[in-house]
């Protein structure tokens, strides 16, 4: 109980009817790891007990009804704005809430792929300014591919690293070269060619610290 009290501390966002692809994977994962993400695919009901039930049977029952009850009252009316449950609080299941939420704030295909085409031209469109370091940028460029996969269309990490490579400055050619020469660039991973990158950059940081330090001592 006491760690089901510690993980309601981290629970999603109040869904104000907006990033609604975002909000849903959030409380989907928030679901799953509560054990109630079944009573939402599922929409079961609850039947009447038997005559003269076992107590398995009692517990098992009991445990449903508590279920579907904590599912719809805790994690969908208590997870949305005022505005938004006005629109759901007369729907009978957490099931038809869920769907219902979908259709009204994910928008329609034709919507969804003008949203996919409008980040597809913002990731085309990114370089690396001479400002950034290396992280800012990757989680700029990630950040963007995320948005993509949650409205349903598949976005490889190999294009994220062909971007980086191909759009950072001039100062990490050395680094790249170096990836060239002991990694199958078609193969490298994200994480790889981010750890390479960042480790150049802290050792040019570094180099400019140093001489910092002696034009102070000299």
């Amino acid at each position: 109980m006491e760690g089901e009290t510690n993980f309601s501390q981290i629970s999603p966002l109040i869904f104000d009817g907006e990033s609604y692809d975002l909000s849903a994977a959030r409380m989907e994962a928030y679901l799953e790891a509560l054990d109630l993400w079944e009573a939402v695919e599922e929409d079961y009901d609850v039947s009447a007990l038997l005559d003269n039930p076992t107590i398995a049977q009692i517990k098992i029952h009991k445990e449903k009804k508590i279920k579907k009850a904590k599912l719809k009252s805790y994690c969908l009316f208590a997870r949305v704005s005022q505005n938004v449950f006005t629109r759901i609080m007369t729907l009978k299941s957490a099931k038809i809430i869920w769907n219902y939420l979908k259709e009204e704030y994910a928008g329609d295909e034709r919507v969804r792929n003008m949203q996919v085409l409008n980040l597809m031209r913002e990731f085309k469109i990114q370089r690396m300014k001479e400002t950034e370091t290396i992280k800012q940028y990757f989680d700029k460029l990630f950040d963007i591919a995320n948005k993509v996969r949650l409205l349903g269309t598949q976005f490889l990490d190999s294009r994220i690293v062909e971007k980086i490579l191909v759009t950072i400055p001039k100062r990490y050619e050395a680094s790249i070269a170096a990836l060239e020469n002991t990694k199958d660039l078609s193969k490298i991973t994200l994480a790889e060619v981010l750890h390479a990158l960042q480790a150049l950059e802290q050792g040019r940081l570094m180099r400019e610290d140093g001489s910092m330090v002696g034009v102070y001592l000299a």
